[in-house]
């Protein structure tokens, strides 16, 4: 099996979709190797970023959980590491 490592970006705008979110993350978060949020108080928005290695299909279903949250945007970005597990 190959992973990859990963960052995926997430805007949280709706502070009520945090508990879906951090659900989310709690799924997956065997392949998460670390997590980083910032509050913007002036702007009313959290920015998180998340490390992650898992396969390429993993990365994905993750990236598409997180974006279909109301009031959540997020985009990854893949590194070209990838290792054979």
């Amino acid at each position: 099996m190959q992973t990859r490592v990963a960052i995926i970006a997430i805007i949280v705008e709706d502070y009520d979709s945090v508990d879906t979110l951090n659900a989310v993350l709690h799924d997956y978060g065997t392949y998460i190797i670390g997590r980083m949020g910032l509050p913007y108080r002036e702007k009313h928005i959290n920015i998180i970023s998340i490390a992650i290695d898992a396969p390429q299909d993993i990365i994905s279903a993750l990236s598409g959980k997180i974006g279909k949250i109301n009031g959540i945007s997020a985009k990854t970005l893949y590194s070209n590491v990838i290792t054979e597990e």
